[in-house]
C-alpha cells in the first residue's frame, strides 16, 4: 500500500491500492443531486479522476480549479472530483466558483470509491489526495498517491497522461 502522512502523521489507508494497467475498479458515488454515478457512466471517456480529502481547503481548492481549466482543452476528457464532502456542499462551492468542466461526486454514503482505490484515510474518513487516469477502455494510465495529503499532485504528469490516453 501507499505509505502517505497527512499534515506529516502517517495514516493507514483501507481499501486496495490500483496500479498502472488494472481495470479501473468500479465504484457508486453520488452526484450532487443524490443520484448515484458509476465508473460505467462515463464509459468511452478519458476520465481524470482527482480525489481530494475536502474540497472548502486551500489545496483541493487549487487542484479543483486547476483540473477544470486544463480538462476544457483535452477532447473527450471527463474530471471527475471525488471527496467525502456532502453533496451539498460540493454543489455549494461549484456554484459559488462558477466552475463548469469538472463534476463533483461525494463518497461519503459508502466510502465505495476510497475502498475501490485504496484512498480512505481509516483514521479521518477522509480520502487521501491522489489522482488516477483512466482511458475510454476502463484501464488506469497514470496515477498517483500524493504522498502527503496537504501537498498538491503533479498537474502536468497528470494532464499529459490524459492528452495521452485514448
Amino acid at each position: 500500500m501507499a505509505s502517505i502522512t497527512f499534515k506529516n502523521n502517517p495514516v493507514t489507508l483501507l481499501g486496495n491500492e490500483v496500479s498502472v494497467g488494472d481495470q479501473a475498479p468500479d465504484f457508486t458515488v453520488l452526484a450532487n443531486d443524490l443520484s448515484p454515478v458509476t465508473l460505467a457512466d462515463t464509459k468511452g471517456k478519458v476520465r481524470i479522476i482527482s480525489v481530494v480529502p475536502s474540497i472548502d481547503t486551500g489545496v483541493c481548492d487549487a487542484q479543483t480549479r486547476r483540473f477544470n481549466e486544463d480538462a476544457s482543452t483535452i477532447e473527450n476528457t471527463e474530471v471527475l472530483t471525488v471527496s467525502m464532502d456532502l453533496p451539498f456542499a460540493q454543489k455549494r462551492w461549484c456554484a459559488s466558483n462558477g466552475l463548469e468542466n469538472v463534476k463533483t461526486l461525494s463518497d461519503h454514503r459508502d466510502a465505495s470509491f476510497g475502498e475501490s482505490y485504496g484512498v480512505l484515510i481509516q483514521e479521518l474518513r477522509l480520502l487521501a489526495r491522489a489522482v488516477f487516469v483512466v482511458d475510454a477502455n476502463d484501464k488506469v494510465t497514470y496515477l498517483e498517491y500524493v504522498s502527503e495529503a496537504t501537498n498538491h499532485p503533479n498537474y502536468e504528469a497528470a494532464i499529459e497522461a490524459a492528452k495521452a490516453a485514448k
